[in-house]
């Protein structure tokens, strides 16, 4: 589950148990309220906290701002199929024209005459693009893309997903974020 991310959300990151974030793209967040909750069934441990609080009548708890499972969660080891990750693969821009504006996606082999919708076969594209290309082949539109399909493996989107930050990151994620980005010397 992820929310919104802004300051005044009071977001929490999670991490596994291993102290990585679950995800990059989308960054693993919850909203407090789940990461609250998370708390109390004792499903996570709060490894940061905001300078904020919680109040009840009888209860108060500063709100968590990064958070780790306590059991392991092994990752997945391909990328889902899904319209994001194609966008993401493709650095959200049009593959024929370079366009960040109205992308959808395109089958390079129309479905037509026998594409199908996978990974090699799917090119992130705007919609004019997309409607002058058409049903037809990339070599008989005149219309090739920037870079071919492939399946992108979770390294690829990880690295992909550097050059697209989420638009907040709270000062306290920073040590859990970006594990492997070189050291300044």
């Amino acid at each position: 589950m992820t929310t919104a991310l802004s300051p005044g959300a009071w977001p929490a990151l999670v991490l596994n148990a291993d102290y990585r974030p679950l995800s990059y793209y989308p960054l693993s967040v919850w909203s407090w309220q789940d990461a609250i909750k998370a708390v109390f069934l004792d499903r996570v441990n709060i490894v940061e906290y905001y300078d904020k609080a919680v109040r009840s009548p009888g209860f108060e708890i500063r709100l968590p701002s990064v958070v780790s499972l306590r059991t392991f969660v092994k990752p997945t080891r391909q990328p889902a199929f899904t319209r994001f990750n194609v966008f993401l693969r493709d650095r959200f821009s049009c593959q024929y024209c370079g366009s960040r504006d109205d992308l959808t996606f395109d089958h390079l082999i129309p479905r037509s005459k026998g594409g199908q919708t996978t990974w090699e076969n799917v090119v992130a594209a705007c919609s004019p693009c997309n409607l002058r290309k058409g049903g037809h082949m990339p070599g008989d539109a005149g219309m090739w893309p920037a870079q071919m399909p492939f399946q992108p493996s979770v390294h690829d989107l990880h690295q992909n997903g550097r050059h697209f930050p989420p638009n907040y990151l709270h000062q306290s994620w920073m040590d859990y974020l970006y594990w492997d980005t070189e050291l300044d010397p």
